[in-house]
């Protein structure tokens, strides 16, 4: 997958293309090229809706590309693929947009021709920093040609943002419209493709005069959209920026849709959250398997480094163990991801950001109804509850499970915080910032507690690398103390932040 980011500008059929002559580039006018695209779609236009497109473009050596949006206009994620058949989208690019058609059957519904004039903007050394492309659009319906459209595109390739913004100015100069960035399709396709997304987005903010019923409906589309954004990404199985990884975030997302339809209880029609939660379960099963397979995988890499006296050859062995379990898990929730409970459970998590079925407390003003319902799960971190300690009372001594336990009810009370705090409430924006750092600490705690259990249990099973496991296990179980000595003094800064809370 690439990243494409490119901006457009609207331009009269007499535009006439100024010389590009901009700070240190010298540019390179090339051939011009007529391209024939197919653009598949839904019915419904599912994808140009949600701003993605699968088509298949005649001449190019990867005929078959999709185009997923990105949360920055103008930015979109992009993957090509070989295809012998020009009429029938290869499989893993159909499976590639499933979170946006849900299983709806793929048909053409544009065809364009566009003949292509470049300019390219290169460096001192000839390297190409920018593409800007002269776009001559005609929308086919047969042989007839009903609407002819034209349009710039400059697109970055290594250069800086502040080449595009250069360009800007000189193709605005020239008579070009700045704009909005709308794709060829759905300029080509018309108002029925400008129409909402299915999927909506969360609102950036909410008034202080919010219902209830408002910050549910948020809080549910943010999980949503950090699922379905994260599908697709998944599938490809390629790292994130900044070295997380796309089934984590997805795992993120079902856990914290989770919470929420736990703290939000009360407010919730249970006829449809309580299946919705079951079919999260089920899930997030599969996402949590993937990822604590890569959790160990990143540990073993990360205790091996800060060791040097471990035998390459034990560490080489582990390795290999590792990716072959991360391999069964990942394949694992790659096939339940093309099935139809897969596909039912988008439909109904996608349906869920336009409506979600709620109770009549709903309607009341968050700031009378939110206060009890995070004051739940923050007593019960405190307090604890059915043999599980409260965070107030954890001891240095207990065993892992009781500090996985405690972690799993910060997890709670920080996604209803987060929720409450959407309405802008300061005191409830300050615990859920420090519950998010207590999360951190108890985060290390678990994955050096599980990678220490996993490194003694392959002992025991490879008993020809014991030697390396034990030791690996040791430094584990001395993460876990160090974070079980610190865990003190920011539960003491947590339980200040949350005062308000006590009765």
């Amino acid at each position: 997958m690439t990243l494409e980011e490119e901006r457009k500008y609207d331009v009269a059929a007499s535009f006439i293309l100024p010389e590009l002559a901009v700070a240190d580039t010298r540019p390179a006018a090339r051939a011009a090229v007529t391209l024939t695209a197919t653009y598949f779609d839904t019915a419904g236009l599912r994808l140009a809706r949600a701003g993605a497109s699968l088509r298949h473009r005649v001449g190019d050596a990867l005929p078959w590309t999709v185009k997923l949006p990105t949360a920055v206009p103008g930015v979109r994620q992009e993957v090509s693929l070989a295809g012998a058949d020009p009429s029938t989208p290869p499989e893993a690019l159909t499976w590639l947009v499933a979170a946006l058609t849900r299983g709806s059957p793929l048909m053409a519904v544009a065809v364009l021709r566009t003949r292509r004039q470049r300019v390219d903007l290169c460096d001192a050394d000839g390297a190409r920093l920018a593409e800007v492309a002269d776009d001559t659009v005609e929308v086919l319906s047969g042989t007839a040609v009903p609407r002819t459209f034209r349009e710039i595109e400059v697109e970055r390739t290594g250069g800086s943002p502040a080449l595009l913004s250069a360009v800007e100015e000189l193709l605005v100069a020239a008579g070009a419209r700045a704009g909005g960035f709308t794709p060829k399709l759905v300029r080509a396709l018309g108002a029925a493709a400008a129409y909402p997304p299915d999927l909506l987005p969360p609102a950036a903010s909410l008034p202080a005069t919010a219902r209830a019923a408002d910050v549910v409906l948020a809080a549910v589309r943010g999980a949503v959209a950090r699922i379905v954004t994260h599908d697709p990404l998944v599938r490809l199985d390629e790292p994130l920026p900044g070295g997380d990884t796309a089934v984590h975030q997805m795992r993120v997302g079902v856990r914290r849709l989770r919470s929420d339809l736990r703290t939000f209880k009360p407010l919730l029609d249970q006829r449809w959250a309580g299946p919705l939660r079951t079919e999260l379960r089920w899930l997030g099963d599969l996402l949590g398997a993937a990822r604590d397979a890569e959790v160990l995988h990143d540990r073993l890499r990360a205790t091996a480094a800060a060791d040097p006296e471990h035998p390459a050859g034990d560490l080489a062995a582990l390795d290999a163990i590792l990716a072959a379990r991360r391999e069964r898990a990942y394949a694992d929730l790659l096939a339940a991801m093309r099935t139809r409970r897969y596909l039912a459970l988008l439909e109904r998590l996608t349906a869920a950001t336009r409506r979600v079925p709620l109770s009549p407390a709903a309607s009341a003003p968050a700031a009378e109804a939110l206060p009890g319902l995070l004051a739940r799960p923050w007593h019960r971190l405190v307090h604890g509850g059915k043999g599980v300690p409260g965070a107030a009372r954890l001891k240095r001594s207990a065993p892992d499970v009781d500090w996985h336990e405690v972690r799993i009810h910060v997890k709670r009370a920080r996604y209803a915080a987060e929720a409450a705090a959407s309405t802008g409430d300061r005191a409830t924006r300050r615990l859920a910032k420090s519950l998010a750092r207590l999360q951190d600490t108890l985060g290390e705690h678990t994955d050096a507690a599980l990678a220490a259990a996993t490194w003694r249990a392959l002992a025991k099973t490879h008993p020809g690398h014991a030697a390396t496991l034990k030791r690996l296990a040791r430094r584990e179980r001395a993460l876990a103390a160090s974070t079980r000595a610190a865990y003190p003094g920011r539960w003491r800064k947590t339980a200040k932040r949350g005062a308000f809370l006590s009765p």
